[in-house]
């Protein structure tokens, strides 16, 4: 077996480098070189940490003006932790609308829970703000398509937070699959594992004082506070998050429809349940395949999200399949076998540029995702990730759910992937809102 170890150089292909190293063209923009964007950094918990120190990495060009969460005590906590990181304190705000009328704020960052994405996203289009928002970027497919038409009226970045896209291997990858590595390539399978474990059920109880919870909700219907929901548990409620699928499954379906060169499918199918835990107030599956049918090609995604047997020894990844061979890709590298499952060649990204163990995805990754973002708002550079590109992997796994709950194969409208023949099915295709929340373009 022929094989090869090699390193990428620190010059990530396209665009991927650090802001401060990107070609510097001119298109006459209103900031100099020289200016660096004010940020807001938008939902405190968790992935927050990851655009702190991104934002830290990138700190020549970006500074953090304002942070903003529901959560008191989450926001004096960040507020602290950013002024420590960046060298400045931060103002802080629990209600983020109090930011958007801040005229120097230049850029927002929205690591809210799901049902906030699109929402926010728009109200900060509107104030004239650039949006760097978490995938998924909407709750639902129409919340895509107002996004997409708030992006086309109101002319600002938004950079989805699919950091794969900024992956120097992984764009290495993609171009050499495209340009005939493994043949005519065919047929992606990507998946996800973990151990997660039940939510129980849970009980009514007061809302905490530090916590806004009528402005946590905002767009979604109305209820109860209980105490198995936040900080994270809201992923698993149909309500505020949208499963495993698109939490998890977003990053490598969105690297399987590029490196197939694919958009909208011809037909959606899922399987799968609550298989690993019963009893719980859980409403997705913890185990899901879904199947991605297209003309000439098919793309398949599984979760695993309770049950962590790895494939191929990694608890992520995807798998591209063509004529003469296969390439398995993950955020830290990539392998290629010929026809018959031989092994050919191994690549190994470089130490800073793969990805992290760190819970909250801090890593190199995310770094060269907002130096992209940066880059775009200051030089016209093209963004990795525009929400035109994100948004079809995230529709593509909204209708994922939809095929789930409605256990049946979607026939599609690959032009925009709308659900044909199937108005029950429809349905889903937007939601309901708490009145006079609802996202306006």
């Amino acid at each position: 077996m022929i094989t090869r170890r090699t390193f990428l150089n620190d010059v990530a292909l396209g665009s991927a480098g650090l802001a401060i190293a990107s070609s510097a063209k001119s298109y006459g923009q209103i900031l100099g070189a020289n200016d660096r964007l004010n940020f807001a950094v938008i939902g405190l918990h968790s992935r927050a940490y990851a655009h702190l120190s991104s934002l830290k990495a990138n700190k020549a060009e970006a500074r953090i003006t304002h942070v903003c969460d529901v959560d008191t005590n989450t926001l004096k906590k960040f507020a602290g932790e950013t002024e420590q990181e960046m060298g400045e304190a931060p103002k802080q705000e629990q209600d983020f609308r109090n930011v958007l009328s801040v005229k120097d704020v230049d850029a927002i960052t929205i690591a809210t829970p799901d049902h906030w994405h699109t929402p926010m996203a728009i109200l900060g289009l509107q104030a004239g703000k650039h949006v760097y928002v978490e995938k998924p970027c909407s709750h639902n497919p129409g919340e895509g398509v107002l996004l997409l038409e708030a992006v086309k009226k109101y002319g600002k970045k938004v950079q989805m937070g699919t950091q794969q896209r900024s992956s120097p291997h992984t764009i290495e990858i993609v171009d050499k699959i495209h340009n005939g590595l493994i043949g005519r390539a065919y047929y992606a399978k990507c998946w996800y594992s973990n151990v997660r474990k039940s939510i129980g059920v849970g009980k009514p109880a007061a809302v905490p004082p530090q916590l806004d919870w009528n402005l946590w909700q905002g767009p979604a219907p109305r209820q109860e506070y209980k105490d198995n929901v936040q900080p994270y548990n809201w992923h698993w409620f149909r309500v505020w998050g949208t499963g495993e699928t698109l939490n998890n499954g977003t990053h490598e379906v969105d690297v399987c429809r590029w490196a197939l060169g694919v958009d909208y499918p011809t037909y959606v199918s899922a399987s799968g349940g609550r298989y690993h835990f019963s009893g719980d107030d859980w409403q997705f599956y913890d185990t899901l395949n879904t199947d991605f049918r297209y003309a000439d090609k098919m793309l398949s995604w599984e979760c695993k999200c309770c049950q962590g047997m790895k494939f191929y020894g990694r608890d992520r990844g995807s798998t591209i399949m063509g004529t003469t061979g296969t390439v398995l890709v993950d955020r830290d590298g990539y392998e290629i076998y010929d026809l018959k499952g031989k092994k050919t060649d191994e690549v190994r990204a470089q130490k800073d540029q793969t990805s992290s163990s760190d819970l909250t995805g801090r890593d190199s990754m995310t770094d060269r995702h907002f130096a992209n973002f940066i880059a775009a708002i200051k030089k016209g550079e093209k963004l990795n990730a525009p929400i035109e590109i994100g948004n079809v992997a995230v529709t593509m796994l909204q209708l994922s759910n939809i095929a789930w709950e409605t256990n049946r194969i979607l026939t599609l409208e690959p032009a925009d992937g709308k659900i044909l023949h199937d108005p029950e099915a429809m349905k889903g295709w937007n939601r309901t809102y708490e009145k006079g929340w609802e996202p306006r373009v």
